[in-house]
């Protein structure tokens, strides 16, 4: 099994046991276009309790990678994400919080 298969199965059984209902499919489609980023303890995951982390997410990622305008409905769904996987949940894998981001606003076909 290969690192990003190991990865790949890893953010699915933590989908799954957040009950995200993530298709491994998917799953393993974001975290592809993550990169050797998903290598990196801390850039594998995302700190809802760090402001400029989100804005990055934000600007990076939701702005830059989805094409979608800059507006507080942004700020909501990051918000909605982060509430979605658990306060108490210390590991928000990127690639989940990606893909969960991407389907709240009906992305999905930047992975196609």
């Amino acid at each position: 099994m290969s690192k990003l298969d190991e990865k790949i199965a890893l953010y699915t059984e933590s989908a799954k046991s957040l009950n995200l209902g993530l298709e491994e499919a998917f799953i393993a489609k974001v975290t592809g276009a993550l990169g050797p980023s998903i290598y990196n303890k801390d850039a594998e995951t995302v700190s809802c309790s760090d402001k400029s982390e989100l804005e990055t997410v934000k600007k990076n990622f939701l702005i830059k990678k989805l094409g979608l305008e800059d507006s507080t409905a942004l700020d909501d769904a990051i918000k909605k994400v982060c509430e979605t996987m658990g306060s108490s949940n210390r590991n928000k894998y990127r690639a989940l919080f990606y893909a969960l981001l991407t389907k709240e606003f009906g992305k999905e076909d930047v992975y196609a």
